[in-house]
């Protein structure tokens, strides 16, 4: 009996990849970057499951192109906008994802892009490397302290509430705005959920952990700019599209915010022309949230056991659009 075919678009972790090369028929996509959108069309044709990163644009056009043998398509990440889940469940084709797995490492990163920005790390590395540090001065790099200020939570999911149960050891005061469904979370970690014009207002530091949805799209802009501290720093490492980059550019070089920090951004990868390059009060790396190793390796798993247990017909651990299963 042949086995099922299984298309990856990129090179996952050993981790996940032996699972499935143990099972099925698997085509890898080698190579950085990841597979033009014909390469992707001409791939996936006779697959059975499909496994793909949040660069790949999946929709109806890559679904019939697989063909209506297609069963599964298995993201190698929680967020899940890349695929159009609409026209799967349509098709009666499952979309899993990873959550939970990246959690408390996206958290981590979070924290680290806060402290980068407020002691301004990035630039004293720079400083030191060009050979510009002579001696010690009193107003060298003078950063901000962070023990005893004021954090802003957009977002008490998961990821939120991690960083804000971080924030209990700097003895910093907690502000989050989230669904009232959230304020277990928030009690949890001793945040008071206000209105966000008040987060704002009162912030230090805002941290974005909110779901890349229609309304929260740019819901940081130039008019939430305006309500921040001239000392406040941003810190983002959910979605770029949640924020207004060109807002957050002006608002940076015209000093009406402090600082920011971003891991993503609003159209991946940035080039030279992105406002926010040239500028020296902002932190910038490469989407690397969930980047650790140990991370990266439960995600394949699980991205690879979504797959494996849709394709056998047991129950799958991590369905987004669960009602495809009950058809």
């Amino acid at each position: 009996m042949a086995k099922l075919k299984v298309y990856v678009t990129r090179r996952i972790p050993e981790a996940g990849l032996k699972k499935l090369q143990g099972l099925f028929d698997v085509k890898v996509h080698e190579g950085q970057m990841p597979p033009t959108r014909e390469e992707l069309l001409a791939n996936v044709k006779g697959v059975d499951g499909l496994l793909c990163l949040l660069t790949d644009k999946i929709d109806g056009e890559v679904m019939d192109a697989a063909g209506k043998q297609l069963k599964v398509v298995s993201n190698y990440a929680v967020g899940f906008n890349n695929i159009d889940v609409k026209a799967a469940s349509e098709r009666g084709i499952l979309v899993t994802n990873t959550p939970g797995v990246l959690t408390e490492t996206t958290a981590d990163l979070a924290w680290a892009l806060l402290m980068a920005i407020a002691r301004r790390i990035v630039e004293a590395d720079k400083y030191l490397r060009a050979g510009k540090w002579k001696t010690w001065e009193p107003q060298l790099l003078l950063g901000t302290d962070i023990h005893g200020k004021t954090l802003g939570v957009i977002g008490m999911g998961r990821i939120g509430t991690a960083v804000a149960r971080r924030a209990k050891g700097f003895n910093m005061k907690i502000l989050a705005t989230s669904p009232e469904s959230d304020r277990k979370n928030a009690e949890e970690v001793g945040a008071e959920l206000v209105p966000l014009e008040r987060l704002l207002r009162e912030s230090d530091f805002i941290t974005v952990h909110v779901p890349l949805m229609p309304e929260t799209t740019k819901m940081m802009g130039e008019k939430q700019f305006a309500m921040m501290k001239p000392t406040a720093y941003l810190i983002n490492d959910a979605r770029g599209e949640i924020v207004d980059e060109k807002a957050l550019a002006k608002a940076l070089k015209e000093k009406r915010i402090a600082g920011a920090a971003l891991d993503v951004y609003e159209k991946e990868p940035i080039g030279a022309d992105n406002p926010l390059i040239g500028l020296d009060n902002v932190v910038l790396v490469p989407h690397i949230g969930s980047a650790s190793r140990e991370t990266r390796d439960k995600m394949a798993d699980m991205a690879a056991e979504n797959l494996i247990t849709a394709l056998q017909g047991k129950p799958v651990p991590n369905p987004v659009n669960p009602e495809v299963l009950k058809k």
